[in-house]
């Protein structure tokens, strides 16, 4: 088996069928299976599987890890995976028939994680190439990535304590780049992300907003260099702004919501909410372990 493709799910299973059906079209691909990770579904993620499994000519795997956690999640999948190389995305995608193709064919050397465009777009019936505007800088990102799995191994998988949203890929990224991974982006790997605006509410931006500020202060805590700090906003000056940028929160969310505004002022308010947010209460969680370590 040359690749052990990881989908992490939960509750989302029209869109993890159409995962399932892209990676059916794939071209060029070597030998490759799909492992599904259901995180504690309570929809029919599990018929969805056993519809791909009578249906798709790739091999299915059904994992089950009812801890709402992504890292405990894809380290269920590594554990299983019979792949020399292991691709992470996400269950809100669609792969383009060359997308596994391109991921065999750039790792070229064993030391390799190698990373994709992801091009967000709002439907499944937009299916743009990828841009400049499509680079990342970012050494792992699980939406689209491929890691040879005895590197995952060597350095143990996902730290599991990253228990809420954010922050585990680059910490594994950190820690495969310390045993001597290297980085390649590859354009023709690219992915479509689905992401409808309707689904973009607010509210589920302000929950992820603040579960990745207390995970990138986890982050912190337990990797302080000066990377890890500029990559989390957790710097000397970001934090300063915190208090200034708290106080103007209320205008900026009244801003935000209100219909009145055009959408570009709203566009705009909404961001600095959300930077606002993330940086007060990556401030506060940081006070916050601060504390609990003097005692």
């Amino acid at each position: 088996m040359r690749i052990s493709v990881i989908i992490a799910t939960k509750d989302r299973a029209e869109y993890l069928d159409r995962a399932l059906q892209s990676f059916g079209k794939q071209i060029g691909a070597p030998q490759f299976e799909v492992i599904v990770v259901d995180n504690g579904s309570i929809d029919a993620t599990p018929h969805i599987v056993e519809h791909a499994r009578a249906n798709q000519t790739y091999e299915i795997s059904y994992v089950f890890e009812e801890r709402p956690n992504r890292g405990a999640a894809r380290n269920r999948g590594i554990a299983v995976a019979q792949g020399h190389l292991v691709v992470f995305c996400d269950d809100d995608i669609y792969a383009p028939p060359g997308f596994l193709a391109a991921h065999d064919v750039a790792h070229t050397v064993n030391n390799l994680v190698v990373n994709g465009p992801i091009l967000n777009v709002p439907s499944y019936h937009e299916r743009p190439k990828p841009t400049p505007a499509n680079y990342s800088r970012a050494f792992l990102c699980t939406c689209n990535a491929s890691v040879p799995k005895v590197a995952l191994d060597a350095v143990g998988g996902f730290d599991e304590q990253f228990h809420l949203y954010g922050w585990e890929d680059t910490d594994l990224g950190v820690r495969l780049r310390e045993r001597g991974m290297r980085r390649r982006f590859a354009w023709d790997a690219y992915i479509w992300h689905i992401k409808p605006p309707h689904e973009i509410t607010l509210e589920s931006e302000l929950q992820k907003t603040i579960e990745k500020a207390r995970m990138a202060a986890r982050f912190v805590r337990k990797n302080s260099s000066a990377r890890v700090k500029s990559a989390t906003g957790a710097h000397r000056v970001n934090l300063l702004r915190a208090k200034a940028m708290e106080r103007l929160l209320p205008w900026f969310a009244g801003v935000a919501t209100d219909e009145r505004f055009p959408p570009t002022v709203r566009a705009i308010a909404r961001a600095r909410l959300l930077d606002g947010v993330y940086t007060a209460e990556l401030a506060r969680a940081l006070d916050d372990s601060s504390i609990q370590g003097r005692h």
